[in-house]
């Protein structure tokens, strides 16, 4: 199977199923003398974890993490670094009876046609299991961000039709509740919305913002590697995104140029700034200089326990109802896997524009 490795400079490999021994990745790339341990990607990896409450799957997984290589005495060594996370959990008898059945929603009926064989236990590579490695991968690149000052902070900025007001918002109350709004009231009124929709068996979407900081002006290449176009393919390749937006997005298409476009002025500290960013903190492919800001939409989680009309390999027409533990809403656990797409982008090609001038 191709398709498993993401960069150029800095690149991240992902193996393993849902419901096999374990998962992982590898990133190589990484410069020699990064301070890394453990811990360091544990409390990336706890943000996403399974059974933190019940809007989350009750999947009991530690998600401890070990790292395998490319570490000696909590330093990288510039050799590829191995990380694996162990299965503990897995209860592949939940998904006997889709079998030979292709839920709908799911890559079940697409991995049929492409290979002629599917993992049904959980979905295989396209389980949502599988951005474990990309969140292990994400934390070395976010440690890799802090030595230039350069930081990754996703949230939930919407749930269904219940989105984060901009006089209320507060980033540490995105730290207090189960959802990451950072909004408190959203939160509660989410929360009610979730709910409502899990007594009637089915499941919401939203949308996850990001706000990169730091990110001097020039990162990203003019062409096919723009940094815009890096970031949505990094956050679509994201499982259940559906769509992504970068600055004002689609909003652009019904303003005028003369809104649209971010006055340049001199800052007191001699550099270019900007007195908006209706941009989104890119140009031509490349940072400008202010913060870069994107949105990913993701859609309801497909696995609910409602009945479903499909078809089975037989070609026969069948109703379904999807047993097994599965989230009703996957944007929680997903805020802290577009943080790690993003850093990982953006150390890639912060470190790949490293060669693009002698001075």
């Amino acid at each position: 199977m191709a398709g498993s490795i993401f960069g150029n400079h800095l690149t991240m490999t992902t193996w393993g199923e849902s419901h096999g021994k374990g998962v992982g990745v590898v990133v190589d790339g990484c410069p020699a003398g990064l301070a890394l341990c453990e811990e360091d990607i544990q409390k990336y990896l706890d943000r996403r974890k399974p059974g933190q409450s019940k809007f989350t799957t009750m999947r009991q997984e530690g998600d401890r993490v070990e790292i395998l290589s490319g570490v000696f005495e909590g330093k990288t060594t510039g050799t590829p670094i191995s990380m694996m996370i162990r299965n503990q959990d897995q209860r592949s008898h939940d998904y006997s009876n889709i079998m030979n059945v292709y839920r709908p929603g799911h890559a079940d009926y697409g991995f049929d046609a492409k290979y002629g064989f599917r993992d049904y236990r959980g979905g295989g590579r396209s389980s949502g299991r599988e951005t474990i490695g990309r969140v292990a991968a994400g934390a070395v690149a976010c440690k890799l961000l802090e030595h230039f000052g350069i930081q990754v902070t996703a949230y939930t900025k919407s749930i269904g039709p219940v989105e984060i007001r901009a006089e209320r918002f507060s980033l540490e109350e995105a730290e207090k509740n189960r959802l990451y709004m950072p909004d408190s009231e959203a939160a509660l009124e989410a929360e009610a919305y979730l709910e409502d929709l899990m007594a009637k068996k089915d499941s919401a979407g939203g949308i996850v913002e990001c706000v990169i900081t730091g990110v001097p002006a020039g990162v990203g290449e003019p062409v096919f590697d723009k940094l815009d176009a890096s970031l949505a393919m990094a956050v679509m390749s994201i499982g259940a995104v559906k769509g992504f937006e970068v600055g004002d997005g689609f909003a652009a298409a019904r303003s005028t140029g003369s809104v649209n476009n971010d006055a340049f002025y001199m800052g007191p500290d001699g550099r270019v700034c900007k007195k908006t960013n209706h941009s989104g903190g890119i140009l031509g492919g490349m940072s400008d200089g202010s913060d870069i800001i994107f949105r990913a939409a993701f859609k309801p989680t497909p696995s609910i326990a409602l009945e479903q009309e499909t078809v089975n390999r037989d070609g026969q027409d069948v109703k379904i109802e999807i047993k097994g533990r599965h989230d009703p809403i996957v944007v929680p656990r997903a805020v802290v896997v577009v943080e790690a797409m993003a850093a990982f982008t953006v150390a890639d090609l912060l470190l790949q524009g490293q060669s693009s001038r002698i001075s």
